[in-house]
């Protein structure tokens, strides 16, 4: 039997592409779509509004008065509603997966407590060749070592509202951790302030906001007479609704634990 699914943000751009991935899993049928309340399209069916045809899903504004009618929930929202959706989902039972970034150290703290009793997966981003290229990096931070400088450039759409994206960060950590440093201490985000020459521990990061970018990520490992690129670039939220698609398929076989895009790819 497919797995039931539940998208919240249905009507936003990630979440009709994430009723469009999942409209084409073999394994996942969509049985509730969230919006928050007064979004002019409540009431109205997810499939006709996302270009999959007329499902007889009809757009909610109360995840817990649907909590029965699915196995896992697909989060794609802001860190608000993802907190909210996390007590539903603990109180009900139910798995999730968290494709929100720019949760709170408190609200990181939630999830885990959350996924003590029900399966949670949450990655910054669940496009596999993202995950790939997390390997990537820490296979090539671990040959390089402390021999090169290190910085981290990444750019989205004019929309997106935290900097560095998490996808961003995630590198950052991946690279500090395979260095033996703690992230916290050596990210640098603004060099405008800091008037010395560059710290060789130190991992810089650049923003950039504009257009419709869907999301690129370069990291740049530069030693003495060569350097290394290292990019992903996203050309459709397609990738990472199909990345999440998948995600809630792996999850719904767990019973508890939190989990990431690496578990879901067999990457550890």
């Amino acid at each position: 039997m497919p797995t039931r699914i539940a998208v919240t943000g249905a009507a936003g751009r990630m979440g009709k592409t994430l009723v469009q991935a999942i409209a084409n899993h073999p394994d996942l049928t969509l049985t509730t779509a969230i919006e928050k309340k007064g979004e002019s399209v409540i009431g109205s069916d997810i499939g006709e509004l996302a270009g999959t045809g007329k499902t007889g899903v009809l757009i909610s504004d109360d995840l817990s008065a649907v909590s029965g009618n699915f196995d896992v929930l697909i989060d794609f929202t802001i860190a608000e509603a993802t907190e909210k959706n996390l007590a539903v989902c603990h109180s009900a039972g139910k798995k999730m997966v968290i494709g929100t970034t720019g949760l709170s150290a408190a609200q990181l703290s939630i999830v885990a407590s959350v996924a003590n009793d029900v399966a949670v997966v949450m990655a910054p981003n669940y496009s596999v060749g993202v995950n790939v290229t997390f390997k990537l990096l820490e296979i090539a931070a671990g040959i390089f070592g402390d021999d090169v400088d290190i910085e981290i450039t990444e750019a989205h759409h004019r929309h997106k509202v935290d900097a560095p994206s998490g996808t961003a960060l995630k590198m950052g950590e991946v690279i500090a951790d395979k260095l033996g440093r703690n992230l916290a201490k050596v990210a640098v985000y603004d060099r405008q302030s800091v008037r010395a020459s560059r710290d060789r521990d130190t991992i810089g990061f650049q923003s950039i906001r504009a257009g419709d970018i869907v999301g690129d990520h370069t990291v740049l490992f530069a030693g003495t007479g060569e350097t290394l690129e290292i990019t992903h670039r996203a050309q459709s939220r397609m990738n990472f609704a199909m990345g999440a698609a998948r995600a809630a398929h792996w999850v719904s076989a767990r019973d508890k634990g939190l989990y990431d895009m690496q578990d879901v790819l067999g990457l550890r």
